[in-house]
């Protein structure tokens, strides 16, 4: 239950939140949407019981604008994030338990967010993470020359930024929390402990640049969402090993159903990624003469469409079961990262599959978990412990490459990354 407080375009909108009319309902019902037509604003009681502000909305600045701006252009650029936010304020009370639902919250902000960068234009603070996300990835959006380059980069900036901070969640779960305990969506690149993601993460969660869009508070109503999940009940329905990987593709439904159509966003069962893998294994060893099957090291595999690497991630689980039963003890863990580097290759063209391919193969999948290399004074190369704010380039990394594998496809140059034949 809830309570709704209308006053006229001209009254100021905090001034009533705050008056004692609201006050009293708030009092009665614990939540209450208060409205002047242009700008709505929902206020809600925190886990202490104290009165909060939580989520506001805004169609207009004032009250001239209100009474002279086109309907249709307000309704044409601004109808879907409302509706969305009318639903959110709707749903507010209610436990969120099902992964369903914290997809659609989770893209509901999604959609939101790049509805205001949308709003933005081109800004300095935009071109500049442009820039860091094309360095990143390894990719050009080439936005100064078609209008569809900016959608896409938009679209795959929010769709890494918000599904970053669901992975944070997911990893931040596995450490086994204390009861009470929240998660914070500013600590979110602590848990996102692989290289290349953790340093677009910051590219794209510094401070200054989430003020300008006012993405800020945006990230921070989705780490409220992601805080009233009942966690017991979520992953009661999505297994916390497999939520990161395979939860992309729910979250797309809810994000851009018509970009996931098109795009194919449809991902393996992991019972038949698990029975194919082992299969592939079995055939090396009986047919072709590998005796170590996957784990024989002149065996590369090349998954061409990798989303977000459950093949990979199954065939490295394949490889260390091989050594394992080998007895190869302690260099388990090196020569999984030598075959994570060398011969387990993967190809991906949508930007957030392939970062969550990343986020898979470097924590989800911690025996792969790549550390940086430096030099000792004697010139050897050796593991580093883990910087916040380190190049890319100076990282050991998963052969996971941001590319379409169907066009102008050529083997790396380099030897590690040959494709041979078995």
């Amino acid at each position: 239950r809830g309570a709704i407080e209308c006053k006229k375009p001209k009254d100021d909108l905090l001034a009533v939140a705050d008056s004692p009319q609201v006050s009293r309902y708030w009092e009665a019902h614990s939540q209450v949407l208060v409205t002047n037509y242009r700008e709505f604003l929902l206020l809600g009681r925190d886990e202490t019981g104290k009165r909060v502000r939580y989520e506001h909305f805004k169609l207009v600045d004032t009250e001239k604008e209100f009474w002279s701006k086109d309907a249709a252009k307000i309704v044409a650029e601004l109808g879907d994030p409302f509706l969305d936010f009318l639903k959110r304020c709707l749903l507010r009370p209610a436990p969120i338990t099902e992964p369903k639902a914290v997809a659609w919250f989770l893209a509901s902000y999604a959609r939101e967010a790049k509805s205001r960068m949308e709003r933005a234009g081109d800004v300095p603070a935009l071109i500049n993470v442009q820039k860091a996300l094309e360095q990143a990835l390894g990719l050009s959006f080439d936005t100064a020359k078609e209008e569809e380059g900016r959608r896409f980069f938009r679209s795959t900036l929010v769709q890494t930024l918000f599904y970053g901070i669901f992975s944070a969640w997911v990893l931040w779960h596995r450490s086994s929390p204390k009861p009470g305990d929240r998660f914070q969506w500013k600590l979110a690149a602590e848990h996102l402990n692989v290289p290349v993601i953790r340093k677009l993460f910051y590219e794209l969660a510094e401070p200054g640049k989430l003020k300008e869009w006012k993405l800020d508070e945006i990230l921070g109503w989705a780490g409220d969402a992601l805080n009233r999940v009942d966690r017991t009940a979520f992953f009661a329905k999505f297994d916390d090993a497999q939520a990161v990987q395979y939860f992309y593709e729910p979250f797309l439904e809810q994000f851009d159903p018509e970009l996931r159509r098109q795009l194919g966003v449809w991902y393996t069962p992991p019972e038949i990624v698990s029975y194919m893998v082992g299969r592939v294994d079995q055939i090396l060893r009986d047919e072709l003469g590998r005796e170590d099957g996957l784990a024989d090291e002149s065996v590369y595999v090349l998954d061409p469409c990798c989303g977000t690497g459950a093949y990979l991630v199954e065939v490295l689980k394949r490889i260390e079961a091989t050594y394992t039963e080998n007895g190869d003890g302690d260099l388990v863990a090196l020569k999984l990262r030598r075959a994570a580097t060398t011969r387990i290759i993967g190809f991906e063209l949508l930007p957030a599959p392939f970062v969550v391919a990343h986020l898979q193969l470097g924590c989800g999948y911690k025996k792969v978990a790549l550390q940086p290399m430096t030099r000792t004074p004697r010139g050897r190369a050796s593991i580093s412990p883990m910087r916040s704010r380190v190049g890319i380039r100076n990282w050991m990394r998963p052969k996971v490459f941001l590319k379409n594998s169907t066009r102008n496809a050529k083997p790396p140059r380099e030897s590690s990354g040959s494709i041979r034949s078995s």
